[in-house]
């Protein structure tokens, strides 16, 4: 298009505007209408009138009284037709400010005016329909993101945040009142903006070793821009995957091994079954006696060193039983002949758990705080080792605690990595047999160094669900 054509239609534009403007008003045009319709009856009639043959006062009368019903009959017809157009229009009105509760009257479906007034009124129906069903679907969708359970949030432009669920709210341990607004930056969510789509990454309000899957994703709302994102807690599934991978890896090395360790131990108790037979010095049987000693003795540790690996690979699924707590903990703390355990008062609890697994979990549990506190009573003179066992029960769960006052963890990140120990000896089983057991009851298990003291306290989550 070219500017002449350009110029030729603004001006037409320009002209049929100061045409509607200097238009008469749609109400001014239909009582003139209305007045012309009638003025050709009216000039006969007033000139019937005044040739009649009746005094001046009736002609008079009569002519101001045919004016007056001229006027009458002219504002009966406007109203007729003015009237309904403007509740149609204030229908229209309504509609567009989504006010929906305006009906046209008079809604007759025999004459055009009523059959546009029950094309309006049901249009009306329509978008009240569709409104209360957007509402609803509002209202469904915004419960459903709520009871999801992994945490979602939208950020602006601005990577303000302006949507956050509940599980984002326990993510965050903040309402969604005090986040509202403020920047991923503040609260900490920075990473997930930095992160690829699908990628893994660390939170500051999450334990050490979790990990969270990123997921995001662009939207519009209003024409504005905006991030979706979705984060998915992928510890649990990552730690399985590493333990079946340590589990598997149990399995090939014990077989290897024990297929070597057999011959070699029957091979060492056949030689030491038979030196005292052989014609030898006694210095060179007694070298010979002590090397097969060794052999034996070192093959058997190795063989009992495999078979508490092979723990890790062969835990059986737990069998639930109604258990009370309180004599289940008891018991446990009886069995440490070493230190005595301090179990401190709590609720009576009853949980659906398998006895022999949760049993040998806190065995493990305070056999390691106990280690720990004694080895910090011997290194500080005059210490006194104290290991403490307590539970709480909050939000439908029940938290068991072992505490001590031990030497701390340098790096509780790698408590839970299989075979990881800082312990002379260790196997470095305890803690990962103990985080099998408590995920095989849908619990968690956490390790942290205290805050008000030296030590460290291992907290388990189990449900209640007896």
């Amino acid at each position: 298009m070219d500017s002449s054509s350009g110029s030729g239609y603004r001006q037409r534009d320009r002209g049929s505007e100061q045409f509607r403007h200097h238009r008469l008003l749609y109400e001014r045009r239909i009582a003139i209408f209305a007045v012309l319709a009638a003025l050709p009856g009216v000039v006969i009639a007033t000139i019937m009138i005044w040739t009649h043959a009746w005094s001046r006062d009736v002609k008079i009368a009569l002519t101001l009284l045919e004016f007056f019903l001229w006027f009458i009959l002219t504002l009966m017809l406007l109203e007729q037709i003015v009237r309904p157009l403007q509740t149609l229009a204030n229908v229209v009105s309504a509609l567009r400010e989504e006010d929906y509760s305006f009906r046209a009257r008079e809604a007759n479906p025999n004459d055009s005016l009523g059959e546009l007034s029950l094309e309006i009124n049901t249009l009306a129906d329509i978008l009240t329909e569709q409104r209360i069903q957007t509402i609803e679907t509002t209202a469904l969708l915004r419960r459903v993101v709520d009871e999801i359970d992994a945490p979602i949030f939208t950020f602006d432009p601005e990577q303000k945040l302006r949507l956050v669920n509940a599980a984002g709210e326990r993510l965050l341990q903040q309402p969604s009142a005090r986040m509202l607004g403020r920047t991923a930056s503040e609260l900490g969510l920075d990473k997930c903006f930095e992160a690829r789509n699908a990628s893994l990454v660390s939170l500051q309000y999450s334990a050490p070793n979790a990990r969270w899957m990123v997921r995001k994703r662009s939207f519009r709302q209003n024409g504005v821009p905006h991030t979706l994102i979705v984060l998915s807690d992928v510890s649990r599934a990552l730690r399985e995957e590493e333990r079946s991978a340590w589990q598997r890896l149990i399995r090939v090395l014990g077989h290897e091994l024990n297929n070597s360790l057999a011959p070699i131990m029957s091979i060492a108790g056949s030689l030491a079954t038979r030196l005292p037979q052989l014609d030898l010095p006694e210095a060179v049987k007694s070298d010979y006696q002590r090397g097969l000693d060794i052999i034996e003795s070192r093959t058997g540790a190795l063989h009992r060193f495999l078979q508490s690996y092979r723990r890790l690979a062969t835990m059986p699924s737990p069998k639930l039983q109604s258990i009370e707590l309180r004599p289940l903990a008891e018991r446990v703390a009886i069995l440490e002949t070493r230190l005595p355990v301090h179990i401190e008062p709590g609720p009576d609890a009853v949980l659906a758990i398998d006895p022999d697994l949760i049993e040998q979990m806190l065995i493990n549990l305070i056999r390691n705080a106990v280690d720990s506190a004694l080895e910090q009573a011997q290194a500080t003179p005059g210490g006194e080792p104290e290991v403490v066992l307590r539970w709480r029960q909050h939000d439908g769960n029940v938290s068991l605690m072992v505490q001590d006052n031990g030497i701390g963890l340098l790096n509780p990140s790698n408590a839970f990595v299989p075979f990881y120990t800082t312990k002379q000896g260790g196997s470095g089983i305890g803690l990962v047999l103990s985080q099998q057991i408590a995920e095989a009851h849908g619990g968690t298990i956490e390790l942290a160094n205290r805050n008000d003291s030296r030590g460290c306290v291992v907290t388990v989550q189990l449900p209640n669900r007896a």
